[in-house]
């Protein structure tokens, strides 16, 4: 009987530690802002990091802008493709782990636009189409950066 109680206090601590972990993969490491926007606390080379990910997203999209202008469908493709989910490889968990989970969806969600783009192209030469689906990757953008913003901690 008292194994059973051990037991019994085993599966409470887990379930109370997967929720616990549950809970911070959604909610991420968080404060509140002065501007009502949600403030991702992240380390300095953290911040920096995200940051040099979203120049990267402003990057490609200019040059999938020009390309798209030049009707150079090849070169969207192969610029579309390199910022699509491969390019979330290098992307360290921990970073991973304090982004809430709406950033995350957002980024996630970025990226495999980034991805149809290229699938798209690959199979239809269609200027008009592939500049909507840009438009539809910079609403990402711009909703991710209304929402959120990065801080640093104070203990980097």
């Amino acid at each position: 009987m008292k194994n059973v109680k051990v037991l019994w206090s085993i599966i409470f601590i887990f379930f109370i530690v997967i929720l616990a972990m549950g809970y911070k993969f959604v909610a991420g490491s968080v404060e509140s802002s002065e501007d009502n926007r949600i403030a991702v606390v992240l380390t300095h080379d953290e911040r920096n990091l995200i940051l040099g990910e979203m120049r990267q997203f402003l990057i490609s999209v200019q040059a999938i802008s020009q390309a798209l202008t030049e009707e150079d469908i090849g070169k969207v493709v192969g610029l579309s493709a390199k910022a699509g989910m491969s390019a979330e490889a290098d992307t360290p968990g921990s970073i991973f782990r304090k982004i809430p989970l709406g950033m995350k969806m957002l980024g996630l969600d970025t990226r495999k636009k980034f991805d149809d783009m290229s699938a798209y192209a690959k199979n239809n030469q269609d200027i008009k189409a592939l500049r909507v689906q840009l438009d539809t990757i910079l609403s990402n953008c711009v909703a991710c950066h209304e929402a959120y913003k990065l801080s640093e901690s104070a203990d980097h």
